[in-house]
């Protein structure tokens, strides 16, 4: 049980980011920049952390600058009408620049320490490293890691939206047909927008708490994350085609990612070979995915 929990702590970050893809694979698009902006909105609340911000405050607009990112991506590919391929990947290499431009490409630590009050250095750092603990304090019975709490927190909530909502089944319509679905009455353009600030939010979410977990902030941090959660996505089933997949499915393939990805490291695999063999696993998806 406790090593099913730390796996489900490392999945809880990639688990994150797939769920913001999931929403933009299902309506025919996909986002290459999340790594990025995990890694840019990390640093921004990093710097305010030490330049002495307030840590809700530092969260709140971290966030919200994921969003605006998100945006940035959404609107390149609807009124800019760029490939979203394309769009995504200018917006990758930009955002990553300017991680390093912020940071002038060094590391930012000791970010609980920056915090001036007990209260915000406990709520920064029970993001990534907190623990819901049952039973006595001082010898409790188990715990559950916030990071997998808010991971399955945000399972239940897409669940309910994609399955449950007009906005969800907007999003399916759009990735199956966006011309039928224009014609009868749906925003595709604001539907795809949001689909990427959705993406944003949830990379700048996970970018939080990774630096929490770690108690510091890096420009290279969330390089190749875009890989894993397109691979997770992938495995659970969705179509790269957008239109049909469900989120358990991406759920699924965290968990398979984040078993192969620990089973690798065990074996004492080279992370070279890693990245292989995470494409061939993308590329068996893909093709049998293009079979049905």
């Amino acid at each position: 049980a406790d090593n099913f929990l730390n796996l489900l702590r490392q999945a809880s970050f990639n688990g994150l980011i797939a769920f913001g893809m999931t929403c933009v694979i299902l309506s025919d698009g996909i986002d290459l920049s999340v790594g990025s902006t995990y890694a840019l909105s990390a640093i921004i609340c990093a710097e305010m952390l030490v330049n002495g911000v307030n840590p809700v405050a530092a969260v709140i607009v971290s966030l919200i600058l994921g969003v605006a990112l998100g945006v940035v991506s959404g609107v390149l590919v609807t009124i800019g009408r760029l490939q979203p391929f394309i769009a995504t990947l200018i917006t990758m290499t930009a955002y990553r620049g300017l991680a390093k431009i912020i940071t002038n490409a060094m590391p930012i630590s000791r970010l609980a320490d920056s915090c001036e009050s007990e209260g915000g250095a406990f709520f920064f750092k029970t993001l990534g490293k907190g623990n819901l603990e049952f039973g006595p304090a001082d010898n409790p019975w188990f715990a559950i890691p916030i990071p997998v709490i808010i991971f399955v927190l945000a399972l239940v909530i897409f669940y309910f939206i994609l399955t449950k909502t007009t906005f969800g089944r907007r999003i399916y319509a759009t990735g199956s047909n966006a011309k039928c679905a224009k014609l009868v009455g749906v925003n595709v353009t604001k539907t795809k927008i949001s689909v990427y600030a959705i993406s944003g939010f949830m990379s700048a979410l996970a970018g939080i708490m990774m630096i929490s977990r770690l108690d510091s902030a890096q420009p290279t941090m969330g390089s190749g994350f875009e890989l894993d959660a397109i691979a997770a996505v992938a495995l659970g089933g969705t179509s790269m085609n957008g239109g049909r997949g469900r989120i358990w499915g991406t759920f699924v393939g965290v968990l398979i990612i984040a078993v192969l990805n620990n089973g690798l490291n065990i074996l004492g695999i080279s992370s070279y070979w890693q990245d292989v063999i995470k494409g061939i696993v993308i590329l068996v998806a893909v093709l049998s995915d293009r079979k049905r």
